[in-house]
């Protein structure tokens, strides 16, 4: 029986807690997917010794690319230009894997904004290097749990950038690759809910134009291309009433408004997902914890469930499709 294609699993920042919730996925019974860890082996030899949890390499369940040989690795909790560095460098491994089809989809553990920033990467987080280094232009991000899918028109920028930046195009853009992920992974025409961006959606006007003159339109568009998208809703109720079964995702117009609802459904319960990649990409929905960083004390959990939703994209026959 053929076995199957590994899912690339990067380890993160070396100074954060990816090393170690790495090492409690390897080990975890509840992990079925194998996977090839790119990642350095003193970083997790550190981890592991953290944990109590031991890394054992199993040929065609759990081996190790060693991208770097760090024999002192940087200090645990504290931004690091090597580890900016060495966390791109898993990074840049993983995508190159991946689009040479080595693996079935790629999973990272967090990375830090400062550390890259310091290692003179110039991207503020792996959506941003991830659309680089695959050449991808219509891409967005999508945070997930089994209650709730919620998709960004915007992410890592100030709030008031963010506003110049959410436009009818990129509003319709997002709702419009939403659709196409959802739809090859369904059996039927996914629901998607566009929120507002002011109080009670601009009621109208009163509380700005926004919703009328730039999110509207979008949505008037997506319908008139088949969509089954509807709003701008009222953002503070469209979660719950997604969350309730009446829509399959909401587009949400900045990075808090989209991602507090789902975070607060618990960390370990959700996962990020790339859509418009060449191939199937899903992380983490939490940082690099410093505060909790070589404690041994780190879930795992929301990285076992992206592993799960990896496995689960690209299984055979799963229907999806980026």
């Amino acid at each position: 029986m053929n076995r199957p294609l590994p899912l690339a699993l990067t380890l993160g920042d070396p100074a954060g807690i990816g090393p170690e919730i790495v090492v409690r996925a390897c080990a975890d019974p509840a992990r079925t997917a194998p996977v090839v860890v790119i990642g350095d082996p003193h970083v997790l030899a550190r981890a592991a010794a953290a944990t109590g949890v031991e890394f054992a390499m199993r040929p065609g369940d759990v081996e190790l690319i060693a991208e770097t040989e760090l024999r002192r690795p940087p200090a645990w909790g504290e931004v690091d230009a090597r580890a900016g560095e060495a966390a791109y460098a898993y990074v840049r491994r993983g995508i190159e894997l991946a689009l040479a089809g080595a693996v079935r989809g790629l999973v990272t553990a967090p990375v830090n904004k400062e550390a890259l920033r310091l290692a003179g990467i110039p991207h503020p987080g792996h959506t941003e290097i991830l659309a680089e280094l695959t050449g991808s232009t219509d891409y967005a991000m999508m945070m997930a749990t089994d209650e709730l899918r919620v998709v960004l028109v915007t992410v890592h920028q100030s709030l008031r950038s963010a506003l110049d930046a959410i436009t009818t195009p990129r509003v319709l853009d997002v709702v419009r690759l939403t659709h196409r992920t959802l739809h090859r992974a369904g059996p039927r025409a996914p629901r998607i809910a566009v929120a507002g961006l002011n109080p009670h959606a601009g009621e109208n006007g009163l509380f700005g134009r926004e919703d009328l003159d730039v999110i509207a339109p979008a949505v008037r568009a997506a319908r008139a291309e088949g969509i089954d998208a509807s709003g701008p809703w009222p953002a503070d109720t469209v979660f719950l009433r997604a969350r309730s079964g009446e829509f399959d995702a909401v587009v949400a117009q900045y990075h808090d408004q989209g991602l507090i609802p789902v975070k607060y459904l618990g960390l370990e319960h959700g996962v990020n997902i790339t859509i418009g990649l060449p191939f199937v990409r899903t992380s983490v929905d939490h940082g690099t914890a410093f505060d909790l960083a070589g404690r041994g004390v780190a879930d795992h959990r929301s990285l076992l469930t992206a592993l799960r939703h990896a496995d689960e994209l690209t299984a055979p026959h799963s229907g999806y499709d980026n």
